[in-house]
């Protein structure tokens, strides 16, 4: 497979916090398996793309961390935005990059960088099989997850009809994109059948994105084009990236791009997004705690616990809390407001 990776990672995993901060946001932590989510991102396409068509968008200030988790991919492959402008740009610079690399007809995939999928091999079939298809058929792929509960925090995407790509992987026509939903709406789309998780991995030829960005965010088409025709790509994001509205690429192009076709993926994907998420895959005591680090606890139940090596963290007669401690901060919370955090943060900052 001649495919490029384009793995964004340039989020800040706010609803993690106070793992997570800005200085080392989600993607860097390593809760999961002892590795940082970054690194399971690449060794998930090992054997599929090399590290030398494998490239990461990340803030600039994470350039240097980028290369320590990821030592394996060449240097110059991880490229730093002087300032966060959302998807819409991060995308448009993946399509710079692959055109610049593969030429129009190169097939690039935008892959996430905080994200948990097993098993390995399935997703990988998946991959495969999308490149094959954004090849054959000139669409644009997206990965759909089978929703396994009625989420709200997650994108839908509503399939239609069967397409044909000759691969083993089942396709669908997308009929729209859906922002996160409310309850019983996403009760609605989980009993219809017809609507896949929006995992935010697309797979497309470069000229086919190229034309999408003409038709409906032409602004960017100047920043692919210098991308791909300069050698230095941060200078190019340096000038270029200040003036640039934020916007999403789900915004900005998918919900309006004329050939979408979705992939039935047969994976389990989990955006590990908050705390409550991010507790599936930590041990849990026969009381119901979750708890990582160093922790005691006396009649404690169904609370989730991190700390830090050094620190003990000591409950007592407690249920369903959070509680979470780093060097800088200690979060206490009870586990019915962790989608508070967020809130949380934004008044510490003004």
């Amino acid at each position: 497979m001649s495919a490029y990776a384009i793995i964004l990672a340039g989020g800040s995993g706010e609803r993690l916090w106070p793992l997570s901060t800005p200085v080392l946001p989600k993607q860097f932590v390593s809760l999961f398996g002892g590795r940082p989510l970054i690194t399971h991102a690449v060794e998930r396409i090992a054997g599929l793309i090399p590290p030398e068509r494998t490239f990461v968008i990340t803030a600039s200030r994470l350039v240097q961390l980028t290369r320590k988790a990821l030592p394996g991919i060449p240097r110059a492959n991880i490229v730093g935005e002087p300032c966060s402008r959302d998807t819409a740009a991060a995308v448009a610079v993946a399509c710079g990059i692959v055109k610049k690399h593969g030429g129009d007809s190169a097939v690039g995939c935008v892959l996430t960088a905080d994200h948990l999928i097993t098993p390995v091999a399935e997703f990988r079939k998946t991959l495969k099989d999308a490149v094959k298809a954004a090849e054959k058929t000139g669409s644009i792929v997206t990965i759909g997850v089978e929703p396994d509960r009625p989420a709200v925090e997650f994108g839908y995407v509503e399939c239609a009809g069967e397409v044909a790509t000759g691969t083993k992987t089942g396709f669908s026509r997308v009929k729209r994109f859906v922002e996160k939903p409310d309850a019983a709406k996403a009760a609605a789309y989980l009993k219809s059948g017809r609507y896949r998780w929006n995992s935010g991995m697309f797979i497309w030829r470069a000229d086919v994105l190229e034309s999408e960005f003409s038709r409906s965010a032409p602004e960017l088409l100047p920043l692919i084009g210098r991308v791909a025709r300069l050698k230095n790509t941060e200078s190019v994001l340096k000038k270029d990236y200040p003036p640039l509205r934020k916007i999403s690429f789900d915004y900005a192009v998918m919900e309006k791009a004329r050939d979408v076709i979705v992939a039935k993926s047969g994976f389990v994907w989990d955006d590990v997004g908050s705390w409550l998420s991010a507790s599936k895959y930590l041990t849990k005591d026969t009381s119901g705690n979750v708890e990582h680090g160093n922790t005691s606890f006396l009649d404690v139940s169904d609370s989730i616990v991190v700390g830090t090596p050094g620190h003990l963290v000591a409950m007592i007669g407690v249920k369903d809390l959070v509680v979470v401690h780093t060097a800088e901060a200690t979060l206490v919370c009870a586990k019915d407001r962790v989608q508070d955090i967020k809130k949380l943060l934004a008044d510490l900052r003004t």
